[in-house]
């Protein structure tokens, strides 16, 4: 992966484009810290879709997705029902 300054790919933008279609993903540093990466939108695309569970692996996961807290059934109170006037 090439890295390429700041202000060399606001310069060159073009160029930069370019390399990252035909070489693959290009690093942008800000003050020599990397800062981002420059990737193809399918490359992009192919990385999306891999974080993303799909909902079959969401059902058939045995970990919670969230904090919810839920009460054991049958543990909930109920009220009493009120007559009506």
């Amino acid at each position: 992966m090439q890295s390429w300054a700041v202000q060399d790919a606001k310069a060159r933008f073009s160029e930069f484009l370019e390399t990252c279609l035909a070489d693959g993903p290009q690093m942008v540093t800000k003050r020599g810290a990397e800062a981002a990466v420059l990737v193809s939108a399918d490359e992009w695309r192919r990385l999306t879709e891999m974080a993303r569970p799909s909902l079959k692996d969401l059902l058939l996961s045995d970990e919670a997705r969230a904090e919810i807290r839920v009460p054991r059934r049958g543990a909930a109170r109920r009220r009493k029902p009120q007559a009506l006037r």
